[in-house]
């Protein structure tokens, strides 16, 4: 009798959420899964070997602005359509390419797995599929890059140090795994490190008046001057008695950009550091924020020294760390 009353009730239940007004069907995604700046590309053996290939390589792996070595923007794995299935389908970021259809090139989200991007590139022919990946490349790789973001500070949310003492000198909060300890306080300097196989991540925080940025029209000149100055007084090399200390390398121009970090004005500063003095050398990603509530610059700065290793995962940690920043 029991079992008859329960039969009837899920009967009842089940038509009652699916009769008009009542709830959709709602599909169980399986958690994504792959390496942090991978991308699965579904493509045939035919066009990845080919000039259709080339230009997704171009477009997707490109060199890593700021790297002191050539490191692709993505790493970049390629199935045949046939073989993208079962656990390769619960892969983070995805791009299928199809030929013989209509020319378009479409973001797709959680079809497969949460959270997950896809990108569907279509094209009646080789040419057609080309000038797509060229045209649409920009919005793409955009959107790869935020999910990327997302899912490392996902990652690093699972274990945090304590922000307290930025909150403190600067009314900053910043993400940052447990990993890292503070290694320098100063009133107005703070230096966080992170020890990695044979080097180490560092973040500066400090703050500077608009006047050491806004001097005049030379703004990327004024930023490298703000670093070096920092770097004489607060980095010093492995002999400090001869005065080595971080610079910025001399022999090629940072890039800068203009950008945002938690709804403020932001000079994005990308380049090579270097130790006056001494054979040390690596990335650096300056954020100067224009913090008008509190008349100053707070600059948010990471550099990684890791020699003969790859460095852009490194920095991309970094970035999501940064990009992490609100300031009260």
């Amino acid at each position: 009798m029991k079992k008859t009353f329960f039969l009837l009730f899920s009967l009842v239940l089940l038509i009652s959420c699916n009769e008009n007004g009542g709830e959709k069907e709602k599909r169980i995604l399986s958690d994504s899964s792959g390496n942090i700046n991978q991308i699965t590309l579904i493509i045939e053996n035919e066009l990845w070997n080919g000039p259709v290939g080339e230009a997704i390589r171009d477009n997707f792996a490109a060199t890593v602005e700021g790297l002191p070595q050539e490191e692709p923007m993505f790493s970049l794995s390629q199935v045949p359509p046939e073989t993208f299935s079962g656990f390769v389908r619960r892969n983070r970021s995805f791009i299928s390419v199809q030929k013989g259809k209509e020319k378009e090139a479409r973001i797709i989200k959680d079809l497969y797995a949460r959270p997950q991007t896809g990108v569907i590139i279509s094209g009646e022919n080789e040419e057609e599929l080309i000038h797509v990946i060229n045209e649409s490349s920009e919005k793409l790789v955009s959107a790869f890059k935020q999910t990327e973001l997302k899912e490392k500070q996902r990652r690093m949310r699972k274990s945090l140090k304590d922000d307290d003492k930025l909150e403190e000198k600067f009314g900053l909060s910043l993400k940052f795994p447990s990993a890292y300890r503070y290694a320098v306080e100063e009133e107005n300097f703070v230096w966080i490190r992170k020890e990695i196989q044979k080097g180490n991540m560092e973040i500066l925080i400090y703050e500077v008046p608009f006047s050491q940025i806004e001097a005049d029209t030379n703004t990327i000149g004024n930023i490298i001057k703000m670093r070096d100055s920092i770097g004489k007084v607060h980095i010093p090399g492995p002999k400090p008695e001869e005065g080595t200390h971080m610079i910025t390398e001399e022999a090629y121009a940072p890039y800068l950009f203009e950008t945002e970090i938690d709804g403020k004005f932001a000079y994005e500063t990308r380049g090579t550091w270097e130790v006056k003095g001494a054979f040390m050398a690596g990335p650096f990603l300056n954020y100067a924020i224009k913090d008008e509530a509190n008349n100053r610059y707070l600059v948010i700065e990471g550099f990684v020294f890791s020699p003969s290793r790859g460095k852009r995962d490194n920095m991309f940690e970094i970035d999501a760390i940064l990009q992490s920043a609100k300031i009260r």
